[in-house]
């Protein structure tokens, strides 16, 4: 399926709380990403999503419409050279291929703009989805922190993917 990463725009608000308003995304994210999602919560996101510059979180956008996100966050002070990579998409759009590719754009677009060397992911140990997305992406599995995230009242793994500028699949100068 078409799609393009794109910044976020305050015109994005109903998409996003349509899209992101949904339990069966906010139970494999972070608490900061509620449900219910609220117009609130999504006007504070685009806040966020808009004030770096260059842009590292981005909307994916499919037809004109914001239905996901992914974004990449440089570390600093002595794991300065790494960057986190988040995401999530529209439950309307999991199973055809967008993240996957997503990852990719997102993986060539950090390491030619950044100074790093390594791009992690943490996944829940519940998200089967996202493990498999990022082993298709050839993010390697780093290890399993057990019953370290506490979510929706239970104890949950934490694991650990990354990638290594040197294991792209592109050569991406430094």
């Amino acid at each position: 399926m078409d799609f393009t990463l794109r910044p976020w725009s305050i015109h994005d608000l109903d998409n996003l709380v349509k899209h992101a308003n949904n339990p069966n995304i906010a139970q494999f994210m972070t608490d900061a990403f509620p449900h219910p999602y609220t117009p609130e919560n999504g006007r504070t996101f685009i806040a966020f999503a808009t004030k770096e510059h260059p842009t590292r979180i981005f909307a994916i956008d499919v037809d004109g419409q914001a239905v996901g996100g992914i974004g990449i966050h440089p570390q600093s002070d002595i794991q300065r050279k790494n960057a986190e990579l988040g995401y999530w998409l529209s439950e309307t759009f999991w199973g055809q291929g967008i993240m996957s590719q997503a990852i990719q754009q997102a993986v060539n677009f950090a390491f030619k703009t950044y100074d790093i060397d390594r791009i992690f992911a943490r996944p829940f140990g519940t998200n089967i989805a996202s493990q498999r997305v990022l082993e298709k992406n050839n993010f390697t599995f780093e290890g399993k922190f057990e019953k370290t995230l506490f979510k929706n009242g239970e104890f949950i793994d934490e694991l650990f993917y990354s990638i290594r500028r040197e294991n792209t699949k592109a050569a991406i100068p430094k």
